[in-house]
């Protein structure tokens, strides 16, 4: 599976953006795609993630609310609507996909076997 995210830039605060990540496999049945960022000096974390067959999403904390997680099934490629942007969600975007998590595991970054490039995110205050 390869993933290509695109949609990053700067934005100011309180703006918005919204991240795509496309995916060159045949069907993404039995997976889940999601999202991570990682800001300079800090580690990865978990932001979204969305499970393809059926549509179930995990949302982190501290963007529960502002952020969403959406799926084009037509177009294999999942989306990052994000909204009431802040400084501190300045980051490096990352999508990720994996096979046959659980729900509750779909935050972890062990249940994904696949990573794109990411995609620069910049909030300006």
């Amino acid at each position: 599976v390869q993933l290509q995210a695109s949609g990053g830039g700067l934005v100011q605060t309180g703006g918005s953006l919204r991240l795509s990540c496309a995916a060159s496999v045949r069907t993404l049945s039995g997976y889940h795609l999601g999202w991570f960022r990682q800001a300079p000096g800090k580690e990865r974390e978990f932001v979204a993630a969305i499970r393809w067959s059926g549509g179930a999403t995990v949302t982190a904390d501290p963007v529960k609310g502002r952020f969403t997680i959406s799926k084009d099934s037509a177009k294999n490629t999942v989306y990052l609507q994000m909204n009431s942007l802040k400084p501190e969600d300045t980051a490096v975007y990352y999508c990720a996909a994996g096979v046959r998590a659980i729900i509750s595991t779909m935050s972890t970054s062990r249940t994904y076997g696949y990573w794109g490039q990411g995609t620069l995110v910049t909030v300006s205050s």
